[in-house]
């Protein structure tokens, strides 16, 4: 039984028509469909039907993260760990999510809505299944090949990652600790990338950012070209990490949502062992180059 990877993030918008143009001329993304009230988008070389849902609503905000599980027979699984956690679950049937079967639904102790979903439309990649190019042409924007992972804020992040690792199975690679030892932010994984998800103290649903995979630094820098190009506004980067080690810039869509692209990393084994920063580094743990954090990089959705 397990979670296997971020399947999709959910997002709400103020305006469905300027949010889509930015995703798919600035970002890149593909136009999956579309609803009475939401647009779904996906990467080039994803296989789901999509990896971002962007759903009108008088607020922006964070609606919900989605994961796919290994087997089918892991949602009734979950669905019984969870609810001995004390956390009610939905049980949603097919078809009342676009692009996917039957799925669960709950909240968790960091306040945000959680999706565990085993059955998705797969619509392909662009590129073929036999002898594919290892690119595809004329492609807009940045064009990331996928999503990689969210962060989300919670005010007790230790009492949050220890669901999210005890009862949804996910380990911690890296954590920061505050002077007391206790976790302040923490950095958790299922694919055996850096991380899927990453949890950050504030308050309790907040959302911070969900980030692109880019293949190389190359890519970090002619993304970098490409936002200034579209007059799109830079929090930080192109830097890197400390924690994660990765290569990034953040950015923000027209509404004043903050995304990523990261390259880089390393893979963590079954037996890597978490990385542990203190509260006296977090600046070279955050932004290994410039030593400091920024105030509006702490600026978060709810």
């Amino acid at each position: 039984m397990g979670i296997m990877r971020l399947a999709h993030v959910d997002l709400t918008v103020t305006d469905l028509d300027l949010t889509t143009a930015y995703y798919t001329e600035v970002i890149g993304m593909i136009e999956a469909g579309r609803d009475e009230d939401s647009v779904y988008l996906k990467c080039w070389d994803e296989t789901d039907h999509h990896s971002l849902r962007l759903r009108y609503a008088p607020r922006v905000g964070f609606d919900l993260m989605s994961f796919r599980v290994e087997r089918e027979d892991d949602l009734a699984e979950f669905e019984n760990i969870i609810t001995r956690y004390g956390y009610p679950v939905e049980r949603l049937s097919k078809g009342e999510s676009v692009g996917q079967g039957e799925s669960i639904r709950f909240d968790t102790p960091s306040g945000h809505i959680m999706e565990l979903v085993y059955d998705v439309e797969k619509t392909g990649r662009l590129t073929s299944r036999l002898n594919p190019a290892p690119f595809v042409e004329g492609l807009k924007g940045i064009a990331p090949p996928r999503v990689d992972h969210l962060l989300v804020k919670c005010e007790e992040v230790g009492e949050a990652t220890k669901f999210y690792t005890d009862v949804l199975g996910f380990r911690v690679t890296e954590q920061l600790l505050d002077g007391d030892g206790h976790q302040t932010a923490t950095w958790m994984e299922r694919s055996h990338s850096p991380h899927d998800l990453a949890l950050v103290s504030g308050q309790n649903g907040g959302f911070h950012h969900f980030a692109y995979w880019l293949d190389d630094w190359d890519h970090v820098r002619k993304s970098a070209d490409i936002l200034a190009y579209n007059g799109i506004s830079i929090d930080v980067g192109p830097t890197r990490h400390g924690i994660t080690r990765g290569n990034t810039i953040y950015f923000f869509d027209p509404l004043g949502t903050r995304n990523e692209v990261f390259t880089g990393g390393y893979r963590p084994d079954p037996d890597f062992p978490t990385i542990t920063w203190t509260e006296d580094n977090v600046g070279r743990a955050v932004f290994y180059y410039e030593g400091e954090v920024n105030n509006r990089f702490m600026t978060v959705h709810t």
